[in-house]
């Protein structure tokens, strides 16, 4: 299972010692570039739970995302793909070329999707969508075709940030997106013109588009002044370097991002299925939100566990229990149904108040597990052995749609919180098998990159 790790990160001189305050400035701009993420996702939800239908709405626009999510999740991999192999320009060029293959194969897929009769079979056999819903959903998914190109580009140029330690753009890009989103929400809200959950689509694109242009000015700006033609002894020189590292992550992300629409699915056939998803979707951006801030840890490890590998799993107890207690406070607490209430616009009292706040109370589980899962997948791209996350990912998935299965039969009045659970225990399933490899490579070689365990 052991394979060459990924390269020294290069730039600056290496730290002779690593302090909190070191880890504090590289870490903190990275969770708030995805906590705004998130609010990105709850301005949307926000924007379309003000509609005259905001279950219909909610769940057109979700069984769309959940799609997007699948094609997209090969653009998604180009950021840590870029972070850790990216040394130099003939590195760059190599991850150039892999970029611009699979952005092609994305937009031809979508495409299709959207503009032939393969996006109606999908929606109604794979997602389980009422057929009457069909246009309205397509329709929305035309709009988040385009989210994917923007999408892959940022993430290429955010490993350029990220590696030169520049990680206060990502947060800078964000807060210019929300900004821009937030204009284009207030529009369609006070014209009273949220009417189609295409709504949400532009709202999506708009700030898309925006964080692109400033990581690709950045990024850009990077190459060529910080960036050498050719680092001495930098291993990566080609596309095939590239792609032994990428390929494993690509497939088990697709593996991942089966369960979205799997969940999707089961939750579509229930009694209200309008509710169901749309109490999950909603339960599941918060729970998102609370936990995105701490979805960098992998990159603290890719960045600096070389440097002290104790420090930096401290660094990880001191933050990785965080997204737990957020999520426990929205769910027992008065303050969930007043967030919900008064920031994503549901009423309060009604079914969807009561289903999202106990789908909420499930994904407790998820964001206990979430971090020390992005710190252990760390220790794999570290050493090279992202083959692993293809079967931990394969576990994940069988548990979860196993769940799913039992959950839909014996308990379907559970409504979101059916989905809720079964994502939380696929996780769980996925970090015992991350941590039984990398128990198993301690015993068998005596000493290992994860040697803070």
């Amino acid at each position: 299972m052991q394979t060459s790790p990924v390269p020294q990160r290069s730039g600056a001189a290496p730290f002779q010692a690593l302090s909190f305050r070191q880890l504090l400035l590289f870490f903190l701009p990275l969770g708030a570039s995805a906590s705004l993420v998130m609010i990105s996702h709850v301005i949307i939800n926000g924007t379309l739970a003000r509609s005259a239908h905001p279950e219909l709405l909610i769940a057109s626009y979700t069984i769309a995302l959940s799609l997007m999510d699948v094609i997209e999740r090969p653009a998604i991999l180009l950021r840590q793909t870029c972070s850790a192999l990216v040394r130099d320009k003939v590195s760059f060029r190599a991850m150039s070329a892999i970029a611009a293959y699979l952005l092609v194969c994305c937009l031809i897929v979508g495409s299709l999707i959207s503009y032939t009769p393969m996006g109606p079979w999908v929606f109604i056999r794979l997602f389980g969508a009422e057929p009457s819903q069909v246009p309205e959903i397509v329709n929305v998914f035309q709009w988040l075709n385009l989210v994917i190109l923007f999408s892959g580009v940022r993430c290429l140029f955010h490993g350029i940030i990220i590696v030169n330690l520049r990680t206060k753009w990502l947060t800078i890009g964000m807060g210019i997106r929300l900004i821009g989103m937030f204009l284009v929400a207030a529009y369609f809200v006070s014209a009273d013109k949220v009417t189609s959950g295409s709504v949400g689509a532009l709202i999506f694109l708009t700030g898309m588009a925006i964080e692109c242009i400033i990581s690709v000015i950045e990024g850009r700006s990077l190459l060529r002044r910080d960036i050498p033609e050719k680092l001495e002894g930098h291993p990566v020189t080609n596309k095939a370097h590239i792609f032994r590292f990428y390929r494993p992550l690509m497939v088990s992300s697709f593996l991942a991002v089966m369960i979205d629409p799997a969940i999707n699915a089961a939750l579509g056939t229930t009694g209200n299925m309008e509710l169901a998803i749309a109490s999950f979707a909603i339960a599941l951006n918060l729970a998102h939100l609370m936990q995105s801030f701490f979805s960098y840890l992998h990159q603290i490890v890719l960045n600096f566990y070389h440097v002290n590998a104790r420090k930096v799993f401290r660094f990880a107890v001191t933050v990785a229990f965080l997204p737990a207690v957020l999520v426990s406070i929205l769910g027992y607490s008065p303050a969930g149904p007043w967030f919900l209430e008064h920031v994503i616009g549901v009423q309060a009292g009604s079914p969807l108040m009561k289903e999202t706040l106990q789908a909420l109370r499930w994904f407790m589980i998820m964001n206990l597990v979430f971090p020390w899962l992005d710190y252990l997948n760390g220790l794999l791209m570290l050493r090279g052995q992202t083959k692993v996350m293809v079967w931990s990912q394969a576990c994940n998935v069988a548990v979860a749609i196993l769940m799913l299965v039992v959950l839909v039969r014996i308990v379907p009045y559970w409504s979101g919180s059916i989905g809720a659970l079964a994502q939380s225990l696929g996780l769980a399933a996925e970090i015992g098998v991350v941590l039984y490899v990398l128990r198993a490579s301690r015993t068998a070689s005596g000493k290992t990159a994860n040697q803070a365990f």
